[in-house]
Order: C-alpha cells, then structure tokens, then sequence
C-alpha cells in the first residue's frame, strides 16, 4: 500500500529512541497516523512541527497497518507561529478539534479551511475569528450543524441577530425580541462572508462567537464524549478579550 498526499502536521509522539508517531491532516485522506524513522534527528525535527505543511508518502504492507511516512518540507510555518502565543493557541485548538474526526476520514473542505487559519495568524482577532468559523465546521462536519442563513420563526434572512440556543438557528431581530433574554448574540461576521473573506471583528463579537460555538460543541460533542475543550480556547478568548479593540 502507498500513497503520496499534502498534509500539514498536527502532532507528533516519540516512539523509541529515535522515531516518533506522525499525526498528520491530509487533503484526500483526512487525519492520518504514521511513522517517521529517524523523526527526531536534527533534520527531521523542524520539519515536524505542527503547522507545517509537508509533502508525505505514506507506505504500509496492508491498508489497517501503522505504515510509515517519508516527507518533503512544503512550507515551514512553525518558526513563524512561535513567534506569538495565540498562533501556538490557534494550532492546538484546531489540532484538538481534528482529533474529534474519526481517523482516516477525508475532509478535503475542512483541509482547505485549516489552511486559511494558519495563513491568517498575524493579527490575533483574525485568528480567532477563523477559530470560531472552524468551530462551525467541525459541527457541521459531525452531523450538529447551524442554520444560520434563515430565520427559524419567518424564514426571512435580513436582520438575523440572534441564535436560539435550543434549535441552533437563525433568529431576526423582530421574532426574536420577545425572547432576547433567551437567545444567544449573533456575531455579524458568520453572515454574508465566505470563509476566505477575513477582517477584524470586535473583541465582543468575537467572545459571542466563542460562547456560541462553545455551547453547541459541549453538548453534542464534548459532553456525550466525557472530555473538555481544549485549554488554549480560553487563553485565546482571554487574550482577546484583555486585548480589546485597541488596535483597530
């Protein structure tokens, strides 16, 4: 069995002394484990960092085995998202949000958006915007999707602003005021941007996004599976949040 994809690194584990066990995310085969004989030499190391993106030929004898890895260096994000602590948050939250996908799954969309995160960490709100984007997509991706195009009372899609927090649904302005002690905030930019189309949201819209995706996330998927969000959500939340908007 052999097979050569895209991929970026997502973690890395030792394995005797002087191998370690590749967790990648690649285009055509989703989250997949291999390993790297001589992974922690001096050449290897940089090369497996998480955020990086590698070319991996990926060989085993059958299709259920380990296999191992042989890869090129494709571009080196690394050294870059060290540089600043929410770009280290950023990577081990998407890479523990990959982890909840089952293990050799293609997920091309969700492969092209982790790329769009780790080309857009230069500005903290940025990145944490596209967090909460991908946060979404993982709901979607395992069967717990918004609606956040149409309002769940009039099925009209002006003037959405809130989220019912029963149904994960789209509310406007007008049906949800009744309820606007009930419903979740809307941030504005989940509405009527694509993926790639990145500003600076506010520091508050942000938190929203967060509290948002963080109560759907924890009682479809964190709860039923007994585990929590990883701990560098909140750091992120926080750093964002002392941070304000003083930069924009």
């Amino acid at each position: 069995m052999e097979w050569t994809d895209e991929a970026i690194v997502i973690g890395v584990r030792k394995h005797g002394e002087s191998s370690v066990i590749a967790e990648l995310m690649t285009l055509e085969r989703g989250r997949h484990m291999g390993l790297v004989q001589g992974g922690r030499s001096r050449a290897l190391r940089p090369v497996l960092q998480p955020g990086n993106s590698v070319r991996a030929t990926w060989r085993a004898r059958l299709d259920e085995h380990l296999g191992q890895y042989r890869l090129e260096a494709e571009r080196l994000r690394a050294g870059d998202l060290m540089q600043a602590a929410h770009g280290i948050y950023v990577v081990q939250i998407v890479s523990a949000l990959l982890r909840l996908l089952p293990e050799r799954d293609a997920h091309p969309a969700l492969y092209k958006m982790l790329c769009a995160v780790l080309d857009h960490l230069e500005e903290p709100r940025i990145a944490a915007e596209l967090v909460v984007r991908f946060e979404l997509a993982i709901l979607e991706e395992l069967g717990f999707g918004l609606d956040l195009t149409r309002c769940a009372a009039t099925g009209d899609g002006h003037d959405l602003i809130y989220v019912s927090p029963k149904s994960g649904r789209a509310v406007s302005r007008s049906a949800g005021a009744p309820y606007q002690d009930r419903m979740l905030p809307l941030p504005s930019f989940l509405l009527a941007r694509s993926y790639g189309d990145v500003e600076m949201a506010a520091s508050q819209e942000i938190a929203d996004g967060f509290a948002l995706t963080g109560l759907f996330l924890h009682r479809h998927v964190y709860g039923p599976r007994g585990i929590s969000a990883p701990s560098e959500r909140e750091s992120l939340l926080r750093m964002i949040t002392q941070r304000g908007d003083k930069d924009a």
